[in-house]
């Protein structure tokens, strides 16, 4: 079998997911050609050449429908000839777009990939796709009698269970914002970043984030029906221990190593182990336990053996309990921030984690990084890179 590598992988910085956002202005099929058209210039490659575009996008309506990653393709200049779909997995709709990518290289279906993904939240309104949507009472609710909840009393639920205090989520949260913040200062991300309209660099990161200043925001989630429902809530669950709306766009450029080398291309990582599972939909966040415990059973790995984790910060307790069940050192949890801090643009998420991840290894020395991505409906995808 082919293994399937990473030549480059590039991101837009984080735009405020609000009207006045630094890329508000963009239309998301725009966002994202900006970021494809970035990895052919840079990698001097003829766009013909790719056998396939695989987009995350997760709001897939107005300005997103009608399979945006072939919009895109379109809107970059690609030939007519490159095709494009577009992929809902929830928030890892990118990494799953990765997945997919990266597994049709191993199996000799695809040389050549782009796996990426875009969300414009400022343009296009979480949930404006879920219009008479009824899954939560309707057909499935033989299993779940009271109703499945959305993800932010989840978050909640998971921290009254694993006893995470309000100060414990807020410190997480600044923690985020600092990491972010000097790593921005030393230049760190400037290799993955690519200007998108006026921004140029992540606008969701605020330096002078501190605890006490987040203790002064209220819980956001707190109602009359869910306080009846959960009495063991302690409602901590604020904007400033939780991800910010975002707009941005990421890819992956993926290839077979024999064809990178044909192309006198360096691979700067390859995919070692891939897994995606499901878990309880009402805690719904903590399905990235079990698939942390898969894909390293898969790889032969433990977590020692990797040298950075990247665990998307959708609500400050879905890392800190993935840490805690996996018993990982905290020293190499997002160890340049989070989506806290950097953003989390929903269906571009998973492949701006793999550029943060690819980065920071190169930078770093290290060998081995693993991603994980919680997703509504508790699923969640798991993927592990080697530094090559």
């Amino acid at each position: 079998m082919s293994s399937a590598v990473i030549v480059d992988v590039v991101r837009t910085p984080s735009g405020k997911g609000k009207a006045g956002g630094g890329l508000s202005q963009v239309h998301p099929a725009t966002l994202l050609a900006g970021v494809l058209g970035e990895l052919i210039s840079r990698n001097d490659l003829d766009p013909a050449l790719i056998d396939d575009v695989v987009t995350g996008c997760v709001t897939q309506s107005g300005e997103q429908a009608f399979n945006i990653g072939r919009t895109a393709v379109l809107a970059a200049g690609f030939p007519e000839s490159v095709p494009a779909t577009t992929v809902d997995r929830q928030c890892g709709s990118s990494q799953q777009a990765a997945h997919f990518a990266a597994q049709g290289v191993i199996a000799g279906a695809y040389d050549i990939a782009i796996a990426c993904g875009v969300e414009s939240m400022s343009r296009v309104p979480m949930f404006s796709n879920a219009q008479g949507a009824d899954a939560n009472r309707g057909p499935i609710a033989h299993r779940y009698p009271f109703g499945l909840v959305q993800q932010g009393i989840s978050a909640e639920v998971i921290a009254a269970r694993w006893k995470l205090d309000r100060a414990t989520l807020d410190e997480f949260a600044a923690r985020s914002h600092r990491l972010a913040a000097d790593t921005a200062a030393a230049g760190g991300f400037a290799n993955e970043l690519v200007a998108a309209g006026e921004l140029t660099a992540d606008e969701t990161i605020r330096p002078a984030t501190t605890v006490e200043a987040l203790a002064g925001l209220r819980p956001a989630f707190a109602d009359a029906e869910y306080k009846a429902r959960f009495p063991e809530i302690e409602w901590s669950i604020t904007p400033g221990n939780s991800s910010p709306l975002t707009d941005g766009a990421s890819a992956a450029l993926i290839m077979s190593e024999e064809k990178a080398n044909q192309l006198g291309l360096r691979p700067r990582a390859r995919f070692h182990s891939f897994a995606v599972t499901g878990d309880d939909p009402l805690l719904m966040l903590t399905a990235v336990v079990p698939a942390t415990r898969k894909v390293l059973a898969r790889g032969g790995l433990s977590i020692e053996d990797i040298d950075a984790y990247e665990v998307n910060e959708a609500f400050a307790p879905v890392p800190l309990v993935w840490a805690h069940e996996l018993d990982a050192d905290p020293a190499r949890l997002n160890p340049r921030g989070g989506a806290i801090a950097l953003g989390h643009p929903l269906g571009a998420s998973g492949t701006r984690i793999l550029a943060t991840l690819v980065n920071h290894l190169e930078q770093s020395g290290g060998r081995y990084g693993l991603m994980t991505m919680c997703e509504a409906g508790g699923l969640a995808n798991a993927t592990v890179v080697e530094r090559l």
